[in-house]
């Protein structure tokens, strides 16, 4: 193989590589617009779903910069605190829209996310959602400590290997290694 080959063939590669990268980083960092309750929408839920929105809520993966969307007519939708959401209490909200339009409300940071309707038999009947958001970088909870004197059982032997890496970093290291193969060929 002559280097002019060699030399597209490289650059061919490395074309293939940037795109593929810049690919899977605007997929993992794509915001997403999360309809509240999704066809059912921002309403009284009936007698047998007061769990509607919690079921809702634990069935999507919120993450910093994806939105909720409430859709609702003649009622509204109110941002609060952990007390305001327990106790279905707006008095202290932190944002309340009742026009009847459509809401977006941004993620822009990681934690717990409260709203409740304005209307307290609503939210005592179940229209009211507890949202948690998760950092760029989630990581699992911390390790919280045994109790004095509790002996955990002894680990289990595997079988396999653990491998731990992302796409990314893997084809940052395989690159390297492609176009000295492709070289050695010349």
């Amino acid at each position: 193989m002559n280097i002019t080959k060699m030399t597209s063939l490289v650059v061919f590669f490395c074309i293939c590589f940037i795109i593929t990268v810049a690919s899977m980083n605007g997929l993992a960092n794509a915001e997403r617009v999360f309809k509240v309750g999704d066809v059912f929408g921002w309403q009284e839920p009936g007698q047998n779903s007061s769990s509607l929105y919690a079921q809702w809520a634990t069935t999507n993966r919120f993450q910093v910069g994806d939105s909720l969307s409430f859709d609702y007519k003649n009622d509204s939708v109110i941002e609060v605190d952990k007390w305001g959401y327990y106790h279905c209490d707006a008095s202290k909200h932190t944002v309340a829209f009742n026009n009847g339009n459509n809401r977006v409300f941004k993620l822009d940071k990681s934690g717990l996310f409260y709203y409740i309707s304005g209307t307290p038999s609503h939210c005592k009947n179940g229209q009211r959602l507890l949202v948690e958001v998760m950092g760029l970088h989630h990581h699992s909870p911390p390790f919280i400590a045994a109790p004095p004197g509790y002996l955990a059982p002894s680990p289990q032997l595997s079988s396999g290997v653990s491998v731990s890496g992302t796409l990314g970093s893997m084809s940052m290291a395989l690159m390297p290694t492609l176009i000295a193969l492709l070289w050695s060929l010349a």
